[in-house]
């Protein structure tokens, strides 16, 4: 038996990746940048034996079924490949994420996968190989290998496609991200579905396409510069962006709840009061905000006047993926 062990954090992207350009490869439609964050992460432990006749899957300790362990399987199959083996496995995931909704569980699962089925078959990775490999499971996936601040680079085949990590003087620990949890549900429209349906569709699609280049310069600008207000203005508004492209699809549709957009006047009427802080979301209704650490406590004050404290989860800038010891497994 060959065994390994990874734990891989979820990460947020403050400039947003809507679209593949390549399906299979799952190479997008344009660069984006993210945070790692500490407080929802997955454990994946991965055991190749001679002794299995087909993969096994299990999430949170409940055995999946032939179409979840499909996903897993075909990801499997890349990393045998490397090695030539065609020995099966039994994978054994926990989430510390809602699955599903919006939280960007399948970024640390599949980051935790790849971490855990390298480790397992010795493959040695580098950062940046692991990244290209997670990638293959799930875009985002590349990301949650680096702690705090990384790039996806878009690039133009499998080999080009991967993150790095940014640069930042440790800027990232002076950031704050409170997940605001409206809705821990599965959602309606998978972020698979609902990228093709607007990259195919959407009249805003290419106008949205066009503004990342100078959001993602603007976002680098200001993380370099430890400028707090511009990486909050660019993050919000590429989020904005991204989710109004949903409403011109054919059929349109949203991911935003009537408390999302609750929560989201909240956050303007909160900075409109002298508070600096922005919001940002993913394909689902749960809305993070971005705020200083050292304004932490007077946001989660203000948000906790009008929303249940049990809604209000705070995050800060989580390491990179971690390979746990055999011990550890």
């Amino acid at each position: 038996m060959y065994s390994g062990k990874a734990r891989a954090y979820t990460n947020i992207a403050l400039i947003k990746y809507w679209g593949k350009e390549n399906q299979e490869l799952i190479i997008p439609m344009n660069n984006s940048l993210s945070l790692t964050l500490d407080a929802f992460y997955t454990e994946t432990e991965v055991t190749f034996s001679k002794e299995l006749k087909e993969d096994q899957f299990y999430l949170d300790n409940q055995w999946q079924d032939s179409k979840a362990t499909l996903k897993v399987s075909r990801f499997l199959d890349f990393v045998r490949s490397k090695t030539d083996s065609s020995l099966r496995a039994v994978v054994k995931s926990k989430n510390f994420v809602p699955t599903a909704a919006g939280l960007a569980s399948s970024a640390s699962g599949l980051a935790a996968l790849a971490g855990a089925a390298s480790d397992a078959l010795n493959l040695n990775l580098t950062p940046e190989e692991l990244s290209r490999l997670a990638r293959r499971g799930s875009g985002s996936a590349c990301r949650s290998i680096y702690g705090g601040f990384a790039e996806w680079q878009k690039g133009y085949s499998d080999e080009t496609s991967y993150a790095v990590q940014i640069p930042s003087s440790d800027f990232e620990n002076d950031l704050s991200m409170i997940f605001v949890v409206v809705n821990d549900a599965q959602k309606d429209i998978s972020s698979r579905d609902g990228m093709q349906r607007t990259v195919e569709t959407s009249a805003f699609y290419d106008g949205w396409l066009q503004t990342v280049p100078q959001d993602l310069a603007k976002a680098k600008k200001a993380i370099k510069e430890k400028d707090f207000i511009a990486l909050g203005e660019v993050s919000e508004s590429s989020a904005l962006k991204m989710h109004g492209t949903t409403l011109a699809a054919t059929p349109p549709f949203t991911y935003w709840s009537a408390e999302s957009m609750k929560v989201m006047n909240l956050v303007r009427q909160i900075r409109n009061g002298g508070l600096p802080c922005y919001f940002t979301m993913d394909a689902g209704p749960n809305v993070k905000l971005l705020v200083e650490r050292k304004n932490e406590a007077a946001l989660l004050s203000a948000m906790s006047a009008h929303l249940d404290a049990k809604q209000l989860v705070v995050a800060h800038a989580g390491p990179a993926i971690e390979i746990l010891s055999k011990e550890d497994a």
